[in-house]
């Protein structure tokens, strides 16, 4: 049994006086224990968002929410607010993708990881201010006695960062969550907060939901992906496959997107023409076909169906990328 299983997850926004927005669109994956999944896309494709709504912290009026989250065989989303309180935080962590605004700035760091081990392991103040010094320590901020009596605007990101990993992973959950975690950092922090959650991973066996719109992270960390478009999945496939031979135009334009070292210089990047809100409804055809190289006749008209493929993973599409037939 997957330990998260996402079946056919949808988030309609709902504005008195506008039209209903579908930001996710029946999505559907499942993550097995210890596996790092991917869930890839330009902003705007419902990564965030199929986030939040596992997570139950979608604001309670203003949208619909509908499907099946299914954690360890519980749906999160009949549970009870009381019940899915006492998962978040124990047997689920998430990373959100700003530190600065997802911590307390009134608040010390120490009582901020502190907190967490006394709602859900019921210790005391000062055992969990002993332990939240050693997470501290574990993630590599330097000095962690000193950094418990600190507040949010006294780190640095990368400190602020870290300290939210030491949050998310202080009860030791079986399932961590990041969205974004790299976005606001510089290249070196990236890369050493990346190094971060892949031994985490690997030490713990904690299994993990990467979001993320940069492809150097899904190469460095994700067993499986899955790649949005317009609240979809239009592709789901392995790194290796992923990578080695795209099939969807959208997953394709990303990868030649992406400046290389073993390319000639001079030559100009590829650039997927428009913009994200360039679609027409997924009822309609492919809501990527505006924007397609690959576009034909049966791209338009007719719902694409996310089927299953060769190779293993699925394709919503109805004229992929050709492969080169090795000699």
């Amino acid at each position: 049994m997957a330990l998260l299983d996402v079946r056919d997850l949808s988030v309609v926004f709902q504005r008195r006086g506008a039209e209903p927005f579908t930001a996710v669109d029946g999505v559907s994956f499942t993550v097995e224990p210890g596996q790092t999944v991917g869930l890839v896309g330009e902003s705007g494709c419902g990564k965030s968002v199929t986030s939040l709504a596992i997570m139950g912290l979608l604001p309670r009026r203003g949208n619909r929410v509908a499907g099946e989250v299914r954690f360890d065989g519980a749906d999160l989303l009949t549970l009870r607010p009381q019940d899915l309180r006492d998962r978040r935080g124990r047997d689920i962590g998430m990373i959100f993708q700003d530190p600065l605004s997802s911590l307390n700035p009134v608040i010390p760091l120490g009582l901020q990881v502190a907190e967490v081990l006394e709602r859900h392991q019921g210790q005391s103040r000062q055992a969990a201010l002993r332990q939240a010094a050693g997470l501290l320590d574990a993630v590599g901020i330097p000095d962690p006695a000193r950094r418990l009596k600190e507040f949010p605007h006294q780190l640095s990101g990368g400190m602020r960062q870290r300290a939210l990993i030491a949050i998310a992973l202080a009860c030791k959950p079986r399932l961590l969550i990041a969205d974004e975690p790299t976005t606001a950092l510089d290249v070196t922090i990236q890369a050493q907060i990346l190094t971060l959650l892949k031994e985490l991973v690997e030490q713990s066996g904690t299994a993990l939901m990467m979001i993320t719109h940069d492809l150097g992270v899904v190469a460095g960390l994700c067993d499986t992906v899955n790649v949005l478009y317009a609240g979809k999945v239009v592709e789901r496939a392995t790194r290796h496959d992923l990578f080695g031979a795209p099939l969807h135009p959208y997953t394709n334009g990303l990868l030649q997107s992406v400046p290389r070292l073993d390319v000639s210089r001079g030559g100009r990047l590829h650039q997927i023409r428009g913009s994200v809100g360039d679609t027409i409804p997924w009822s309609e055809g492919c809501a990527f076909a505006p924007r397609c190289d690959r576009v034909i006749d049966d791209c338009i008209g007719a719902t694409v169906p996310l089927e299953p493929i060769a190779r293993g993973g699925a394709l919503r599409c109805t004229n992929p990328v050709p492969q080169e037939v090795p000699a």
